[in-house]
C-alpha cells in the first residue's frame, strides 16, 4: 500500500504562482513515476505533469512552460511549481504514483480567479 498527501492548494489571482507537493509513504520505491493529475467538475481526469523513474518529464500542452515538475526521491517527495496561473487552471490536482499499480492522493484545490 502507498499512501500520498497533497498540500499547497488555494486561491490565488491569475497570473499568480502556487506550488504543490505531495509526499509517499507505505511500500515505495525511488523507481516509480510520479505526477500531478487535475479534474474539473463534469469533466474528465486529465494529465497535468508527469515523471518517469528515469526522470523524463511530460506535461499537458495547455501547461508547459509555465508548469515544472520536480521530485525529491530521498524525501518521497513530488512537486508542481505552477507560475502564470489562468482560471481555466483551476481545478482539484491528484498525485499519482505508480509502483506495481497505480496510486492517487484525496487532491488539493486550486482555484484561480480572473
Amino acid at each position: 500500500q502507498v499512501q500520498l498527501v497533497e498540500s499547497g492548494g488555494g486561491l490565488v489571482q491569475a497570473g499568480g504562482s502556487l506550488r504543490l507537493s505531495c509526499v509517499a509513504s507505505g511500500s515505495i520505491s525511488s523507481a516509480m513515476a510520479m505526477g500531478w493529475y487535475r479534474q474539473v467538475r463534469g469533466k474528465q481526469r486529465e494529465l497535468v505533469a508527469r515523471s518517469s523513474s528515469g526522470g523524463t518529464t511530460n506535461y499537458a500542452d495547455s501547461v508547459r512552460g509555465r508548469f515544472t515538475i520536480s521530485r525529491d526521491n530521498a524525501k518521497n517527495t513530488v512537486y508542481l511549481q505552477m507560475n502564470s496561473l489562468k482560471p481555466e487552471d483551476t481545478g482539484v490536482y491528484y498525485c499519482n504514483v505508480v509502483v506495481g499499480m497505480s496510486y492517487w492522493g484525496k487532491g488539493t484545490l486550486v482555484t484561480v480567479s480572473s
